[in-house]
């Protein structure tokens, strides 16, 4: 978790603009020693920016400058929550109090988000797009196939209380959604450190459970189909000055969006200007979408440091967890008798 003192000291420091800065005409790529497009470097992609196109924007891919103007003054004003997935959506309009409860915790009982996970550079939005998914065209996610409907079935079937077997990944530490690939902006900690060494390149994320992806450049092959891993197995390689990386190989536990283990995810990294990558994902599942879908967003620098991450709450916790089912299923078992 960053730093409370480092957060606290800049909770009334003036709110940024939607977008940093846009490479001029003259801008040239930074390179690396062996020639390559230099992408290292600390990253954010914190933004309030939805996957998918709320439907109060349907037919709308960008807001008009007022409205981002409005929605950047909001969403970066001191008090506002980082967690509220309604702010985007709901903080537009003169109502000041349906304004507040898009975006400011009304939980008493938990810590104070708006302190706790403000950034030195207040999450807000990073562009004016109404949805991260560029296509399909409406913003949103394509159709799901009968497969997936099954699967989805068999997913909620499989979840419960039973034991610590059937917990949710992600409540055990053992593996975070946002982690990828493909990655996405995640609730908190959201830097991602970028190395390059000749022929490979490491992506760092700030919050993280599993190790780091090194990613080979050279365009080799992918391991057997017969090796299944949670992040797949990825394999890198430039296109101009453009860096892709073709992942595959992901097991049925990696369930991104509901997928199957015939993921296929494909991203392009472009640095675009001197504080900025473009960052696109195209994501392939024939067995779960009927079409592929593809994702854009800017990953924006950020200032360090990185701190190490660690989370085994899930983990500790499990005993208590497994002590409440019990009771509930003694009080359920007592109410039918």
């Amino acid at each position: 978790m960053r730093s409370i003192v480092l957060v606290a000291a800049v909770l009334f420091l003036a709110v940024p603009t939607v977008a940093r800065s846009q490479a001029p005409e003259s801008w040239t790529i930074p390179r690396t020693p062996d020639g390559r497009p230099d992408l290292q470097g600390l990253w954010t992609t914190q933004t309030f920016t939805p996957l998918q196109r709320p439907p109060q924007f349907a037919g709308q891919e960008f807001l008009t400058e007022d409205e981002a103007a409005s929605l950047a003054d909001v969403l970066t004003a001191p008090g506002v929550d980082p967690l509220r997935g309604r702010a985007f959506a709901d903080a537009l309009g003169d109502d000041a109090g349906a304004r507040d409860g898009a975006t400011v915790q009304t939980d008493p009982t938990h810590y104070d988000n708006s302190v706790w996970l403000r950034t030195l550079d207040p999450k807000g939005l990073t562009s004016r797009r109404t949805s991260l998914i560029v296509d399909p065209p409406d913003g949103r996610l394509p159709a799901r196939t009968e497969d997936a409907a099954v699967l989805a079935a068999m997913r909620r079937e499989a979840r419960g209380f039973d034991s610590y077997e059937n917990r949710p990944a992600q409540e055990r530490c053992l593996a975070w959604s946002h982690e990828g690939p493909p990655m996405m902006p995640p609730p908190y900690n959201d830097l991602y450190q970028i190395f390059q060494t000749p022929g490979y390149v490491v992506l760092f994320p700030e919050m993280a459970n599993n190790p780091a992806r090194i990613i080979s450049t050279d365009n080799r092959a992918h391991v057997s189909d017969r090796i299944r891993q949670w992040p797949g197995h990825s394999v890198g390689r430039w296109d101009g000055d453009t860096l892709v990386v073709d992942t595959t190989n992901f097991t049925m536990k990696t369930g991104f969006q509901g997928s199957g283990d015939g993921l296929h995810v494909v991203e392009r990294f472009t640095r675009v200007a001197d504080d900025q990558i473009r960052y696109e994902f195209t994501v392939d599942d024939a067995t779960t979408w009927t079409r592929p879908w593809t994702v854009e967003m800017p990953m924006m620098q950020s200032e360090g440091p990185l701190y190490e991450y660690t989370c085994h709450e899930g983990n500790y916790g499990m005993r208590n967890t497994m002590r409440g089912a019990r009771l509930a299923d003694r009080q359920a078992a007592d109410g039918q008798r």
